[in-house]
């Protein structure tokens, strides 16, 4: 599940994971929220809604990791979510993930989880997290962006 084949013949491509720290991971963070701003996708949208989903991740099984973070490549988006990405520790804090999903509103998130339990690859990925028991804890923040108070620009 880590790599995907496209069905539009398009070649075998591997997955990207970006390793970040902790001050790299909030400007990571601060970059998805100004994509989610200027995303044409979601412009029109009343309410653009970021999930930030931090995992405490047994540092041991990162590579598990990898592969669970790998197999929602195709899965959000089929299911309704803006996949922003999936990062990994790599210096600082070695036991720390992150993954952001962006919805249109908390309706969008509803539909989007509902989407979820029914569908069978994305069961499938949380039995292989429940099996080998790589997540230690999941917290969920939900952020809307506030307008008018990202990347303004220095006068």
């Amino acid at each position: 599940m880590m790599d995907e084949a496209s069905s539009l013949g398009k070649p075998y491509r591997r997955h990207m994971f970006i390793y970040l720290g902790r001050r790299d991971a909030i400007k990571a963070m601060l970059s998805a929220l100004s994509l989610l701003a200027t995303d044409q996708n979601l412009r029109s949208a009343t309410m653009t809604l970021a999930c930030f989903i931090r995992y405490q991740i047994d540092p041991y099984q990162l590579d598990a990791f990898r592969r669970y973070a790998a197999a929602w490549g195709p899965v959000i988006p089929r299911c309704g979510g803006h996949l922003v990405g999936y990062f990994l520790p790599q210096e600082g804090t070695t036991d720390i993930g992150w993954g952001i999903i962006a919805f249109d509103s908390l309706a969008s998130y509803e539909r989007y989880r509902a989407r979820l339990r029914d569908d069978a690859d994305a069961r499938a990925n949380f039995q292989f997290a429940q099996e080998k028991r790589f997540v230690l804890r999941e917290e969920r923040t939900f952020c809307s962006l506030v307008d008018g108070t990202f990347e303004v620009p220095a006068r």
